[in-house]
């Protein structure tokens, strides 16, 4: 098990405020268990997709139905993208079209955003947030070799940092070691967002184990979880649970516990670590 099967509910669980038991006299700061809260439409497909935690191996989800959010919207970069090719009236009309793909896709209506953004191409596939949209559907979907290669079209009109660890995600998916490696670099020398930065080496910590490499995915995932952040996130604690599952695979039972004892200590409630502590 990877980050691939911890359960996205689980990570969407309500914030908590937990205090550590300290030995030590000297008393610390409470670690602060942080509730994202909402976002706007575009943030949260990209945050879903870049997920490692919700590959379904081609068995896509029911869709969520939002009909309180408000209509969705393109980003003003995008905007201007296909209102420089286009005249007023059709680049609006194409706009509202990708914005209604975009919206879909937030929904896990992934079938219909893919469709939407297919009919899009002949006229906007200059634009990198077309092929973006059917990218991240694809994935979602369990089509890796076709995310993969509308990811890279994407990537190639405008790369956006927060895509690379779902095209690393896909090439691990087919296998492709060579290409997982060099996005992992790649995002690290970006220094993207905390978030962003926990996805690429959730992925890449998976690969080596998948090419049995389990010590170096060990490795990789201890330099991210050496110390605990005041303000833990969701992606710290899937993190430690990929940490956790690792130790496991590897016969260290006793770290494997003490990282699933240190989840169950801020969400006793987080995808199935009550199950795995039994278990072990």
């Amino acid at each position: 098990m990877t980050a691939a099967d911890i359960k996205r509910d689980e990570i969407r669980a309500r914030g908590r405020f937990v205090r550590e038991k300290e030995s030590e006299s000297t008393p610390r700061p409470p670690l602060e268990w942080i509730d994202e809260g909402p976002v706007d439409d575009r943030t949260e497909v990209r945050r879903e997709a870049i997920r490692a935690v919700d590959r379904a191996r081609g068995a896509s989800e029911p869709a969520v139905s939002r009909r309180s959010d408000p209509p969705a919207e393109v980003d003003p970069d995008t905007r201007a993208e296909v209102e420089q090719s286009l005249e007023p009236r059709r680049a609006a009309r194409l706009t509202e079209r990708l914005a209604q793909a975009q919206a879909a896709l937030e929904r896990e209506r992934f079938s219909e955003a893919r469709r939407m953004a297919n009919a899009l191409v002949k006229e906007l596939g200059h634009v990198s947030a077309v092929h973006e949209v059917i990218g991240l559907a694809d994935y979602r979907l369990g089509r890796w070799r076709q995310a993969a290669a509308a990811l890279e079209i994407a990537r190639r009109l405008k790369g956006r940092v927060e895509d690379l660890p779902v095209l690393a995600d896909c090439y691990r998916a087919l296998r492709r070691w060579t290409e997982v490696d060099e996005i992992w670099l790649e995002i690290r020398e970006a220094s993207p967002a905390p978030e962003v930065m926990a996805e690429g080496r959730m992925v890449h910590a998976g690969s080596l184990a998948e090419r049995g490499d389990l010590r170096g995915a060990i490795e990789s995932m201890e330099k991210a979880v050496s110390s605990t952040p005041k303000k833990l996130r969701p992606h710290h604690l899937r993190q430690w649970y990929v940490l956790a599952d690792l130790y496991d695979r590897a016969g260290s039972v006793q770290r494997a516990r003490d990282v699933f004892k240190r989840i169950a200590a801020v969400d006793a409630d987080f995808a199935d670590v009550r199950d795995r502590l039994r278990a072990l």
